[in-house]
């Protein structure tokens, strides 16, 4: 006897589910990991995994953008009150976490989804990159003689330049988070506070 309808829906939500988060674990070990990997990691076949994800690309869009929800969701809960340098460090050190286990994801990404299309999936992050930045500049923390766009593009290039020195193995992922700040607080005060 076939299921309900319903049924088969919450079936295929929880196997395109299953199926994007074998991916992002999957993909954030090794950016070259195959689509029956990934099957295989789901507990699905590879008929479902493409029934839900026609293409690779398809696949690691979507478990980039979930990977970028989720991370957004945990930045969410970092207490940015207070003085804005301070408040800059605990975001810093909580978006290296997110940014430590996602950078090989990330590098999948890149492979496949376009500059365009992971800057869109990283407006959430950033906005609130923006207005931390912008509040820190009304107290006076930070500089005001740079846009605030380029300050939080230097951040998100550090942040990601961190990333690829830990994968080659010139730093390592326990320490970047502090050379991060310690290179960014300085850059972006303002002068009468260095």
């Amino acid at each position: 006897m076939a299921k309900p309808l319903a049924m088969q829906r919450a079936d295929a939500q929880r196997n395109r589910a299953r199926i994007v988060e074998a991916a992002i674990e999957q993909l954030g070990r090794d950016p070259a990991t195959s689509m029956g990997d990934i099957a295989e990691a789901a507990g699905v076949g590879r008929n479902t995994l493409y029934g839900h994800f026609p293409t690779r690309a398809d696949l690691i869009e979507a478990a980039l953008d979930t990977a970028i929800q989720q991370g957004d969701a945990v930045l969410e809960g970092v207490d940015l009150g207070g003085d804005a340098s301070a408040a800059l460090g605990r975001l810093i050190e909580s978006s290296w976490v997110i940014v430590a286990r996602s950078r090989s994801l990330l590098e999948a990404a890149e492979g496949v989804v376009g500059p365009a299309k992971i800057k869109a999936l990283h407006a959430g992050p950033m906005d609130r990159v923006l207005r931390l930045l912008a509040r820190g500049r009304a107290d006076g923390a930070f500089r005001d003689d740079l846009p605030i766009e380029w300050l939080a593009a230097v951040m998100h290039s550090v942040m990601h330049g961190a990333a690829t020195e830990v994968t080659a193995g010139r730093i390592d992922s326990e320490s970047a988070a502090e050379l991060i700040t310690r290179t960014l607080l300085p850059a972006f005060a303002a002068s009468s506070r260095t």
